[in-house]
């Protein structure tokens, strides 16, 4: 057989949708926006002296960091996803960025509640006008970095693609981009922060309620603490292919199992990219087809991009088969 016929047989693992590529670039941009915000407030605050303003600038700093790090996974996903040494491909590097940056949430929280509890019985004189200039900015930021993560992102569930491992389609069902999640949490959990002080604030600025601010930050670290929770548990069920694929499984049987004197005695399914899947199918039958037959049978199921056929023929008298007639 030729080196060309050969070729019909065989497949990349290259399993990157166009949503990837969308949530890259706009992941940049909010990178280099929260970078640009940071160097405004690090300036302001070094001009004018202002505590409130380097404290926040050194806080979006971690959030940079962060949103680096997603910034980072997609482009090393895209740069190996040809790399041999990844057997399924690099489709669970942003789960891993996922589950990392879920990490750095749970810093960040435990971080809040470790100041709250401390302005709670250290009290400090607050700038009212100043750090509300501050919060505002910083909402101003992170509303600007939602919408560019979050714009779209709902909108693209083709299923423009069949089984013969185009990866350029763009198949978006069933999309699951833990990475572009634990960034829009990150900016999410900015947000909140500031939303959160702007009402303590305004608290104090108007009733002298000067407690307000460090529950409101209690308020903040429980919140965050939960969405850090959710990520990581999400993403981790990826990594260690923990997730439910019932509903994916269910079709697949449905399909092999309404021909007749076919049964499905095993069947395993992960997750190798945000919107693919690999299925390893093993059957039972006293009259297999080939195995193009079930590869053909099972090409409409959205997102079933890495499919291997183990066909067991039942020879023995004793063997049965559900469904044979």
């Amino acid at each position: 057989m030729s080196s060309h016929d050969l070729s019909l047989w065989q497949h990349d693992h290259d399993f990157g949708t166009a949503a990837e590529q969308r949530a890259e670039r706009r992941t940049r941009w909010v990178v280099g926006l929260t970078f640009a915000a940071m160097l405004v407030e690090l300036t302001a605050g070094w001009l004018t002296g202002s505590m409130a303003l380097l404290a926040d600038a050194w806080h979006m700093a971690s959030h940079v960091g962060a949103l680096g790090l997603a910034a980072f996974a997609y482009g090393f996903a895209r740069r190996h996803a040809s790399d041999s040494r990844f057997t399924f491909g690099t489709g669970k590097v942003t789960a891993l960025a996922g589950y990392t940056s879920a990490l750095l949430l749970a810093v960040v929280a435990f971080w809040m509640v470790w100041e709250s509890l401390q302005r709670l019985f250290q009290p400090v004189a607050i700038h009212y006008a100043e750090a509300m200039a501050v919060a505002v900015f910083g909402l101003a930021v992170n509303l600007a970095s939602a919408w560019l993560l979050d714009h779209d992102h709902d909108h693209h569930h083709g299923h423009d693609h069949g089984h013969d491992h185009d990866h350029d389609h763009d198949h978006d069902h069933d999309h699951v981009d833990h990475n572009l999640k634990a960034a829009y949490v990150h900016v999410l959990a900015d947000a909140l922060t500031s939303v959160l002080a702007i009402v303590a604030l305004g608290g104090g600025l108007l009733y002298g309620w000067s407690l307000l601010d460090p529950l409101m930050g209690l308020v903040g670290a429980a919140v965050v603490s939960r969405w850090a929770w959710g990520l990581a548990r999400d993403s981790a069920g990826v990594l260690l292919d923990a997730e439910d694929h019932g509903a994916v499984e269910a079709e697949i049987r449905r399909i092999v199992e309404a021909q007749p004197d076919h049964e499905v005695v095993d069947l395993h399914l992960w997750r190798v990219g945000p919107a693919s899947r690999a299925c390893i199918l093993s059957l039972l039958t006293h009259a297999p087809r080939p195995t193009e037959h079930y590869r053909a049978l099972l090409a409409g199921v959205a997102g079933l991009d890495h499919l291997t056929v183990e066909i067991n023929q039942c020879r023995d008298a004793d063997c049965q088969v559900r469904g044979r007639k």
